[in-house]
């Protein structure tokens, strides 16, 4: 892969990237780090692919794999952030316009938050999902009814502030 291939691909899906590790990590400095990762290695593998749809698919199955193994890891789990702002996070930067479920979503577990942000944030489809997450499209589709259940209540609560 040349430079201005990896350039184009980085142009083309660095945000949906860096979305899908921010939703799992919660932490946009993480989430930078993982992007990063998961375009040396897109840059560093070598692989051939079919279209600009697998790309983006193996770069989004990647960032999920390596958020999973983050969010696993010994320092992950057993560190804590150096002051307490991290619990003020909030995510209504500017490449976030649009995105007004966003924050509610955040608050979510993490495997109803990715399901949810795939599926209608990137618009994958069930199928296309169950592959991308390993899972079974019945689980999925769980994760789904509850993630938006529990959207649901958070958007109610919201409200009655």
């Amino acid at each position: 892969m040349t430079e201005s291939e990896l350039d184009r691909y980085m142009r083309l899906h660095y945000n949906s990237v860096y979305s899908v590790a921010l939703c799992c990590c919660k932490n946009p400095d993480d989430a930078y780090d993982i992007a990063q990762e998961v375009f040396l290695k897109l840059y560093t593998c070598g692989a051939t692919f079919s279209g600009e749809e697998h790309v983006k698919a193996w770069l989004l199955r990647c960032a999920v794999n390596k958020s999973r193994d983050f969010v696993r890891s010994h320092w992950y789990r057993f560190s804590q952030p150096l002051d307490s702002a991290a619990d003020a996070l909030t995510y209504t930067e500017s490449r976030y316009e649009g995105y007004e479920l966003l924050p509610l979503i955040m608050k979510l577990k993490k495997n109803d938050r990715v399901a949810l942000y795939l599926h209608y944030y990137e618009e994958y489809t069930v199928c296309e999902l169950t592959e991308m997450l390993g899972i079974s499209e019945q689980a999925l589709r769980s994760r789904l009814r509850r993630g938006r259940e529990r959207l649901k209540k958070l958007i109610e609560s919201e409200r009655s502030k």
